[in-house]
Order: structure tokens, then sequence, then C-alpha cells
């Protein structure tokens, strides 16, 4: 009976490193999944969404600011 429990321990033991090791290839995977495709991006002159964003924010300042213009030439022009 003592013998039977420690196969269990064993086998226990040896599922339990089985499964940090899957774990450990599964974290390495991702981190070059990651890596890969963080290059890939790179390589094709994508934006970042901050960029983007930042991007966005001058285009509306400088579309009040030509709107603002604009009404001021009107009434400029109305006198």
């Amino acid at each position: 009976m003592q013998a039977r429990g420690k196969i269990f321990d064993d086998i226990s033991q040896l599922m339990t490193n089985a499964m940090g090791v899957a774990q450990g290839a599964k974290d390495e995977a991702e981190t070059a999944m990651k890596s890969l495709m963080d290059r890939w991006l790179a390589d094709r002159d994508f934006v970042t969404r901050e960029e983007f964003d930042a991007v966005r924010a001058m285009a509306q300042k400088a579309r009040e600011e030509n709107e603002a213009l604009n009404t001021r030439l009107d009434s400029l022009e109305a006198k």
C-alpha cells in the first residue's frame, strides 16, 4: 500500500513539473509572438494610438482657427 501512494506522489509530481514546463513554453511563445508583431507593425510605419490622437487634435484646432479666420474675413469684407 505504501508503494502505491509513492507511485501516485511521483505521478503527481511529474504532472506538476510538466504543467510548469508547459506554462513556461506558453509564456515564451507569447513573448516571441508579441515581439514578431511589434517588429511587423514597426516595419509597416503604422502610427500608435497616441500619435493618431495628437494629430487629430491638431487638425481639430486648425479647423477651428480656420473657421474663426473665415468669420473675421467675412466681417472685414462686409465693411
